[in-house]
């Protein structure tokens, strides 16, 4: 459902993401959520609960600390998916919460979406 990318390109630049959505259904579903103001709820959650927000910082922490273990990125702007302050891509948010089970914004978003645990194939082989 995720894989972790390399986070420099070949031309040096950096990747915008470690993590990164693959699963069709959960990149529509999310997609689905960003599209009906989830973002902007999320925010104002954030910006009220203190717990949620403190999460997240460490989530964020956490992931910048798996990222440099590859290539140390100077980013003194927002983190992908943006946070604390603002949530700007859930599927960065997902992506992570998949990979590392550390993302409260993530594990919420995966709430939203139905969760598509892949236990049973969603795709039907023909078989």
């Amino acid at each position: 459902m995720v894989i972790e990318s390399h986070p420099v390109l070949a031309d040096g630049s950096p990747f915008p993401t470690l993590y990164w959505l693959t699963c069709p259904i959960l990149m529509k579903r999310v997609a689905k959520l960003e599209s009906e103001g989830a973002m902007s709820d999320l925010n104002e959650r954030l910006s009220g609960d203190g717990a949620l927000r403190r999460r997240l910082t460490d989530a964020i922490e956490s992931y910048r600390r798996s990222r440099d273990q590859h290539a140390v990125i100077d980013d003194k702007g927002t983190p992908p998916g943006g946070g604390p302050d603002r949530v700007k891509c859930l599927h960065a948010h997902v992506a992570h919460q998949i990979a590392s089970r550390q993302n409260p914004v993530g594990a919420l978003a995966i709430t939203a979406t139905g969760w598509p645990d892949c236990m049973v194939p969603c795709v039907d082989d023909g078989q």
